[in-house]
């Protein structure tokens, strides 16, 4: 079987489907193609285009089943097949694939066996036929909102959509949901039931119908839909057992009410709401009593989804109009009862039969019974026909109501028996008690029974409304014999009938005895051949009874017009057989002629003129009588003659037809008639077994023409025609070179508009005839080139330039790029045509190499034209024409040593051509490999040749990664490719993305790398240094002036005031120099100040900076297997940072090591992240001062990063990795490559002298800026001195103690640490001044609150500077003679003293020593102290 997968858009997703076709072969004359469709997903807007397919795809699926049935007739078949070919095109055209042209059978045309003319002309009627089809449907998809206003207020019958998306409730057995229309005031159900089968897991029976279970109300007029109120009823019932959870021995499968779901429909008929896409909610109402429920909570929370759109018109015409909402699947509910309008040839024969209620003696039982009525349909045998309820079941099994004496059903089943079954068939209703015990259920067998015919004895059929059953007592097997039960009273109102007939009594204890209870039904008869009217059943079984035709034809005036409409086909067809048969005699003419007025009349009646669309239609399709004597219609075949040429007439008639032609399409005609010579041109082209004409296209009219496409194929025609002798014969007609040099420009320049522009995309077969024709032609036209001007005196320019020109248009045309087919069209194109492509490449190499010393004149214009052809994705074609470029370059070093035009080109080009799309990684292997091939053997250009082999190989690499990660959501991806390419408009568009990104810092210091390529200077900018929005003609100074404006006001947003002034000083200093704009100038210096300002006051976080690597074949190349530092964002940590680089690369690992991955994960995707520490170092210029900290932290730029390892260093050595980047922070990306990795090891003593010094710094930093500003929180220094003096875990000096560096095993086993165990007794006594003036500040800033705290504090610190003074000697710090920035008095002497002179910027041991130097150290034992020998540190 063939499987066609469809996938239907639907509420934002995507569900599929699957049909199964029919099976059997299909022969190729059958001309049935299967048209399978896979539509692009995931917008929107194809939802539609994928619902026409759809349809054009269930369309083809039936045409096929009835082409393989081989039951249709020849000429049914030949109309079939035109259907199947004329869908297959209109679903080529809107799927955008090629038009296929076919000959009147439907075969596709051979363009080998067709002239060229016929081919256009079949190519313009086929895409003429599509485009009217196309056209059609648009104006349909246009107006179709006010085609359906229209309706709305014309058409009588309408349509209501309902798509069951959900049922919420947890029964937990089986269920039956019946939906249905309800009209609340009149009490009365208006459509047939909708049935939907829950199991008891909550899922739809039918589960590939999940969420999706549509149903069309069919058939409601406009008097329906506009009643005061209409509601959509959904009734529950639970399919098990009589109580919900009920033991396994309890009766299965009864029908129990459960609950009802209602929501008022009204705006949505009468039109004031329309949204198919919203889903209503409708609460669940749970019948407690019935359903024994005790999960109220969940009942409460119960509920429907549903959709619903209102469509105008009837089932046939919403199919037509609305093919995407209404389709196999969806579900028909008709109304009980007849639209408003009956078409003829709808054949409809339904009984609604509705169990209204009953009354049942309970007879020997306590309570009531649990009654279920058992409905089923019999013939007079007894006989059961499956017609009763849904899916046409053999019986139909109502509700039960537990211990109810009268129950009241109202349940409607639909009854549908063939018509000409209806008359010996009757319905028959058993009664039976059900026992909620499944053993006592067993044994109940039937109480009672009713039954009813549903034709009278009459013939018709029964009537209307409400009958009250007789309740027999089933008694043995008399009561289910049919024919002894038939002769009985069915009704009530029979008995009466039949009493007022006999006179006799009607005894109850008969053939079968009645009971006492009673049972009550409603029928409703909707046929189209069974009438309820004995009149007009007499009238249309006027044969069987003849001697009563008259008296029918004259009661048939007095039949109520509601029942003629219903039955007009039937009622015409049988007036005007009474006409035909009984012609020869004139006893009905009269009648039946005033029947006929009467039915005409009537359908002009207002309240029947609906129905004139009905007669109409009968009319013209559904006359089924002859009237008068046959006409003998008369078909005249217009025949067209063709007359084919003698020999002896075609040397006569050419040369008259081609000089006709010749005068009328020179340009001196006066009124060329162009449209009479494309006509004779295409006869004569289309007739000729010769084609000697060749000379009409010598002047191209394509200009002037209205259709070009006509004169395109009669010029392609002649040009086919035309050997190597006709080619000859023609250019030997010209008589000077200027005469060959005009033709061939113009036809240059005309095959170049020609080419593709002027038939359609979709033409395939005559856009590569076209083509085909082309390729020959300018074969020949080169030869011409090479014979008449390739000698230097004959050289001519602009003519090879066009002829380059137009080859390589030829090359690059879309029609000739195979790659971008599908498999089995290119293996098409190739076995019919072959690659035109590399025919026409081997020729212009050869052309070019025929140049000789002319190449150098076609250097650098003629570069970018070859480029294009080698982009062509075709090996061979490669191959043969990149040698083309090293050509060249032998050109420029032989006649022109020193000039670059090439190399310039080339980059240029190849920027343009692969933005465009173009170009591949086999193209750059293949560029590099030839060119390094052919310059290595070359004994000048080895050296240059190969560099630019090379740098053209790492351009094309990067701008391959830069196209390929245009699209990326991820905009570091984007900047990461883009930083490669640092041509000046791709600094454009890196600073574009960084803006985008809020990068401020890093736009401004991309733009800085244009303004660096510009002078302060009045020269005009060269056009590669013009930005790329610029219209202006800039000067280099005004340029930079401008990217310096610019570029500070991103420094500015990004907080570098520091780079921002020195730019500043820059612009200001040409300002007061040489502009002498003093204006500017002021401005320029304010602005300075500010920064100044912000430097000292704005709060700058620091960032942090993190290493990742990206190891595996998961990353793209510009990643892989690399490492990266990153400058993270403000307050942007590790896991935060992690994250966001997670969330580009979902599928890859993070790893948990900060060591290089193994071998084993590199075709995985592991990402390696962790933080790192930019190595500071202070400028010299900042040495043995007292430095602000704001101004420090922004200054120590570098490149350097490193990160420790196991820095536990009371008893391990530490190993520090120090990555360097390729460029220091901040730069042009927030990351920069690791160029190279170095370790070294720290011993435990040097990493106990850095942590002591880190230790005294913040302490020192921490002091100042609470001196500095007495509005800061104590509680930064409340922990820290708390951590320092009390629980030594912050790298305070009890840590130190514990150390083993000072005992006398470690001094004698490593003299050479002498120096640096002096350092660090030398930090841990200068710790001690530090931490005082930190208890100092405390005491004055600690609350009442922190009094026990700082009290602790200083009772810890005086035993702590007891040991370390005792054990290391005493430090004194001297304040110096500086000025500050805070008023002295408003702070202690102790407090801003620190502040002032404590700066350690220790970093080394180096440092450290040259520190030492100028301090003379006495022993405590002599009361000396630690000076410094300068003023300030």
């Amino acid at each position: 079987a063939t499987v066609v997968r469809l996938l239907q858009f639907e509420n934002h997703w995507y569900s599929r489907h699957t049909r199964l076709l029919s099976t059997g072969p299909v022969s190729i004359d059958e001309v049935c193609l299967m048209h399978c469709v896979f539509l692009f997903i995931g917008q929107a807007y194809k939802t539609t285009l994928f619902r026409n397919v759809q349809q054009m795809a269930y369309s083809l699926i039936e045409y096929r089943s009835q082409i393989v049935s081989g039951t249709l007739p020849k000429d049914d078949l030949v109309e079939l097949k035109k259907k199947v070919t004329a869908k297959i095109d209109y679903g080529n055209r809107i799927l955008g694939l090629d038009l296929v042209v076919r000959d009147e059978a439907g075969n596709m045309l051979d363009p080998d066996q067709t002239s060229t003319v016929n081919l256009f002309r079949a190519h313009e009627t086929a895409s003429r036929s599509v485009d009217d089809r196309i056209q059609e449907e648009k104006s349909r998809l246009q107006n179709l909102e006010t085609r359906r206003q229209t309706l709305f207020s014309t058409v009588h019958t309408y349509s209501l959509l309902m798509n069951l998306k959900n049922f919420v409730c947890n029964i937990g057995e089986d269920a039956e949901l019946l939906m249905s229309l309800y009209d609340p005031d009149q009490s009365e159900f208006i459509s047939e039931n909708f049935l939907v089968r829950w199991d008891s897991m909550g899922m739809p029976k039918e589960i590939e119908k999940l969420n999706n279970l549509p149903a069309l109300f069919t058939d409601l007029s406009s008097s329906v839909l506009m009643r005061p109120r209409l509601f959509l009823v959904c009734q529950i019932i639970r399919v098990g057992s009589m109580e919900l959870k009920e033991g396994k021995k309890s009766t299965g499968g009864l029908r129990r009410p459960f609950g009802v779901a209602v929501m008022d429909v009204t705006d949505v008929a009468h039109g004031k709401t329309d949204d198919e896409d919203k889903q209503h909610f409708i609460p669940f109402h749970v019948a407690f009593a019935a359903s024994g429920s005790s999960d109220l909570f969940a009942c409460l929370l119960a509920g429907l989804f549903v959709t619903l759109k209102l469509l105008p018109g009837d089932l046939a015409q919403v199919r037509k109009d609305y093919p995407h909402f209404v389709d196999r699947s969806t579900a028909i509910v008709r109304k009980m009862g007849f639209p408003e309008i009956i078409l003829p040839g709808i054949v409809r024969n339904d009984f609604y039969i509705t169990l209204v209620q009953g009354e049942f003696d309970r007879g020997k039982k306590k309570t009531p019974k649990n009654v279920e009525v058992i409905l089923s349909v019999h013939d007079d045998n007894g006989t059961v026909f499956p017609g009763a309820g849904y899916d046409g079941i053999s019986e139909y099994k109502s509700v039960i109501y537990y211990q109810v004496k009268q129950p009241c059903w109202n349940e409607t089943v639909k009854v549908t028996i063939p018509i000409e079954d209806v008359c010996r068939c009757h319905l028959r209703m058993m009664f039976r008690h059900r026992s909620s015990q499944d053993s006592r259920d067993k044994s109940e067998k039937p109480f009672g029974m009713a039954f009813v015919n549903l034709m009278r004895a009459d013939g018709t059929t029964l009537k209307d409304g409400r009958h009250e059953l007789i309740v027999y007592k089933v008694d043995g097997k008399k009561s289910e014999d049919a024919k002894v039960y038939l002769g009985l009273p069915a009704t009530w109102s029979d008995v009466e009938e039949r009493e007022r007939q006999t006179g006799k009594q009607f005894h109850h204890t008969g053939a079968i005895p009645v009971t006492k209870d009673s049972f009550q039904i409603t029928t409703l008869t909707c046929s189209t051949k069974l009438t309820q009217n004995v009149d007009l059943l007499g009238l249309l079984n006027w044969r069987s009874n003849p001697e009563d035709l008259e008296q029918n034809l004259q009661r048939l005036m007095e039949v109520e017009g509601a029942e003629i409409v219903k039955f007009l086909q039937d009622t015409l067809d049988a007036l005007f057989n009474i006409m035909m048969e009984t012609s020869e005699k004139d006893t009905y003419d009269t009648l039946v002629f005033n029947a006929l007025v009467f039915i005409i009349t009537l359908i002009g009646d207002i309240k029947f003129q609906h129905f004139n669309p009905v007669l109409e239609t009968y009319i013209s399709k559904h006359f089924s009588a002859t009237l008068g004597p046959k006409m003998c219609v008369v078909f005249f075949l217009l025949l067209r003659i063709n007359v084919l040429f003698p020999a002896d007439c075609r040397d006569v008639l050419l040369p008259l037809v081609t000089d006709q032609l010749s005068g009328q399409l020179d340009d001196y005609s006066c009124k060329p008639d162009y449209e009479a010579c494309v006509q004779l041109l295409s006869t004569v082209l289309d007739h000729l077994d010769r084609k000697d004409v060749v000379r009409v296209w010598k002047n191209s009219v394509t200009g002037k023409l209205k259709h070009p496409g006509h004169y395109l194929a009669c010029m392609t025609a002649i040009l086919k025609q035309m050997d190597d002798m006709h080619y000859a014969h023609y250019f030997n007609t010209f008589k000077t070179r200027l005469d060959i040099i005009d033709f061939l420009m113009e036809t240059f320049h005309m095959f170049m508009d020609l080419m593709g522009n002027v038939f359609p995309a979709d033409w395939m077969v005559m856009n590569l005839v076209q083509m085909q024709v082309f390729l020959r032609a300018i074969i020949q036209y080169s030869d011409v080139l090479n014979k008449f001007f390739l000698e230097p005196a004959h050289f001519n320019k602009p003519l090879w330039d066009n002829y380059f020109l137009l080859t390589v248009a030829f090359i690059t045309h879309k029609t000739l790029q195979l790659e971008t087919f599908s498999q089995e069209k290119r293996t098409k194109i190739l076995n019919k045509y072959a690659d035109m492509r590399k025919i026409m490449g081997f020729k212009i190499k050869e052309m070019w190499n025929n140049l000789g010393q002319n190449k150098i004149i076609f250097i650098p214009a003629m570069v970018g034209p070859i480029l294009e052809v080698t982009l062509v994705p075709e090996p061979e074609l490669r191959k043969d024409t990149i040698p083309i470029f090293f050509d060249m370059m032998q050109c420029e070093h032989n006649f022109s040593p020193g000039r670059t035009f090439e190399k310039n080109e080339l980059i240029t080009k190849l920027d343009q051509e692969v933005e465009g799309g173009r170009g591949d990684e086999q193209y750059k292997v293949l560029l590099e490999k030839t060119l390094l091939e052919y310059c290595r053997r070359h004994r000048y250009l080895s050296q240059s040749g190969e560099e630019l082999a090379l740098l053209l190989s790492s351009l094309l690499e990067n701008l391959l990664a830069y196209r390929t990660i245009t699209h990326d959501e991820s905009p570091e991806h984007r900047m990461s490719c883009t930083v490669n390419l640092l041509l000046t408009r791709y600094l454009y568009k890196l600073r574009d993305l960084h803006l985008d990104c809020e990068n401020y810092t890093e736009a401004a210091f991309t733009l800085l790398l244009h303004a660096e390529l510009l002078e302060w200077s009045d020269k005009p900018c060269a056009p590669h240094l013009i930005p790329r929005d610029g219209q202006h003609q800039w000067t280099q100074q005004e340029l930079k002036e401008r990217l310096f404006q610019e570029i500070i006001c991103y420094l500015d947003k990004g907080k570098m005031w520091e780079k921002a002034i020195e730019l500043g000083k820059q612009l200001a200093k040409m300002h007061e120099s040489h502009m002498f704009d003093f204006v500017e100038l002021s401005r320029l210096l304010k602005q300075q100040a500010q920064f100044y300002e912000n430097i000292m006051h704005s709060m700058r976080p620091q960032p942090e900076y993190f290493a990742v690597g990206y190891y595996g074949l998961g990353f793209p190349s510009f990643l892989r297997n690399k490492m990266f530092i990153y400058r993270g964002k403000e307050y942007e940590w590790l896991e935060e940072f992690s994250g966001r680089l997670l969330s580009q690369f979902p599928s890859a690992v993070r790893m948990t090591s900060t060591a290089p991955p193994g071998t084993t994960s590199l075709n995985c995707a592991d990402i390696q992240c962790f933080t790192v520490k930019p190595s500071l170092s202070v400028p010299h210029q900042f040495k043995d001062k007292g430095v602000p900290e704001q101004i420090l932290k922004r200054l120590n730029v570098t490149a350097s990063y490193f990160i420790d390892v196991n820095a536990v260093f009371q008893t391990m050595w530490i190993e520090r990795t120090t990555y360097i980047t390729a460029y220091r922070f901040p730069g042009i990306l927030k990351w920069f490559e690791v160029k190279s990795v170095s370790v070294e090891e720290l011993s435990p003593l040097e990493n106990a002298i850095e942590t002591m010094e880190s230790t005294n710094e913040k302490v020192s930093n921490l002091v100042q800026k609470q001196a500095c500003d007495p509005s800061l929180s104590i509680n930064p220094l409340s922990m820290m001195l708390n951590g320092i003096v009390d629980a030594a875990v912050m790298g305070g000096w009890p840590t130190m103690r514990r150390l083993a560096f000072f005992n006398d095993t470690f001094i004698q086993q490593h003299p050479e640490d002498h120096e640096r165990l002096e350092v660090l007794k030398q930090l841990i006594a200068l710790q001690m001044p530090l931490l005082a003036d930190g208890i100092h500040i405390h005491g004055e800033k600690a609350t009442e609150q922190l009094k026990p705290l700082h009290n602790r504090l200083v009772t810890c610190f005086h035993e702590l500077r007891e040991k370390v003074e005792r054990q290391y000697g005493v430090v004194t710090l001297v304040r110096c003679q500086m000025q500050t920035q805070f008023n002295p008095k408003e702070v202690p002497r102790s407090t801003w003293s620190v502040s002032d002179i404590i700066k350690v910027r220790v970093r080394t041991l180096r440092l450290l020593s040259e520190y030492f130097k100028n301090m003379t150290y006495v022993p405590r034992s002599e009361e000396s102290v630690f000076k410094p020998n300068i003023d300030f540190y």
